[in-house]
């Protein structure tokens, strides 16, 4: 987000924006060495994701149902933290054992770091919350103070999960691939549990099953299509190491080969001379040489071919019709 906005400068969390949480939220969880998106479909794709991945975390059957169960929610998130602070290191730790007969993961690991402060972040905010959020109802006076902390905190961790839910916790930093893959496992392993035990929450087998998986299903469907068009597009497969879609990401066009480098700062300087005035020399005038003999073309010869004196004059030995 480029400029300020409400205290908002492009990154930067100043002491009037860390009151909101939106601001907040996006400087703690999509930090500036979390890479944009390369494509706006794949944007796009991210957003349909996103709101099907949320639907399967919180859950399909509380809006079925005709209520909004506050409790149950609450039970959904921490089942979400504990998955996620679970899965993800699983996940990943099996790609990197795939990438490693391709090439080094040493290098993977700053990366790999950072994503693993955010998700432990973002799982502990969680659990603060839902344990303040319990423990409100019996707080008394101090819901005075908890009160306004509380209601921070929600919309902290849900503008928070937004953008985590897109970055998958900054892990299109070690490969673009794995958010979606990370969605989709974390989907999965939300629903299955509900279908294994039978808890189908009130809504009949038919409903139930249709409900329970229609997210992870969205999900997964979403994330096959975000994977395939990273491939078509830009070469980046997930089974293919890392390092190999650095030479995928887009770069300015190249100079012109008959064009020389143009240093820094150098202002542009028009081409010199008159590209509409005559070439060089007189295109009109004489040559080296005069091209008609010296002598006047149209004048008399330069003897009389008839006699060497007038032409109309007495012959010059007399009179030839002499008597």
């Amino acid at each position: 987000m480029a400029g300020s906005q409400g205290g908002w400068t492009g990154g930067a969390l100043t002491a009037g924006s860390f009151w909101k949480p939106k601001y907040a939220a996006r400087a703690v969880f999509h930090p500036a060495w979390i890479p944009e998106s390369i494509d706006p479909g794949v944007e796009q794709l991210k957003k349909f994701r996103l709101i099907a991945g949320t639907v399967a975390a919180i859950g399909v059957y509380t809006f079925v149902e005709g209520g909004f169960a506050f409790d149950e929610m609450l039970e959904n998130m921490l089942t979400a933290s504990v998955v996620l602070l679970f899965i993800t290191p699983l996940t990943v730790g099996i790609m990197l054992f795939v990438w490693r007969r391709h090439g080094s993961v040493s290098e993977l690991k700053p990366s790999l770091f950072n994503s693993l402060k955010l998700l432990l972040l973002f799982v502990g905010t969680i659990v603060l919350t839902v344990v303040l959020l319990q423990s409100a109802g019996g707080a008394g006076f101090f819901i005075l103070l908890l009160g306004p902390i509380v209601l921070w905190l929600i919309g902290f961790v849900a503008r928070g999960a937004w953008h985590v839910g897109a970055n998958f916790f900054g892990t299109a930093g070690v490969h673009r691939c794995l958010p979606p893959l990370l969605a989709t496992v974390t989907a999965w392993l939300m629903a299955v549990p509900d279908l294994l035990t039978g808890d189908l929450h009130g809504l009949g087998l038919a409903m139930g099953v249709l409900f329970i998986l229609g997210a992870p299903v969205t999900v997964t469907g979403i994330a096959l299509l975000e994977m395939r068009r990273l491939e078509q597009r830009y070469g980046i497969r997930l089974a293919a190491h890392p390092s190999t879609q650095l030479r995928f990401t887009p770069q300015p066009p190249p100079m012109p080969p008959n064009a020389p480098p143009t240093p820094p700062g150098t202002p542009y300087v028009p081409p010199q001379g008159n590209p509409y005035g005559p070439p060089p020399g007189n295109p009109y005038g004489p040559g080296t040489g005069q091209p008609y003999p010296p002598a006047n073309p149209y004048g008399p010869p330069a003897g009389n071919p008839y006699n060497q004196g007038n032409p109309y004059g007495p012959p010059p030995s007399g009179n030839p019709y002499g008597s």
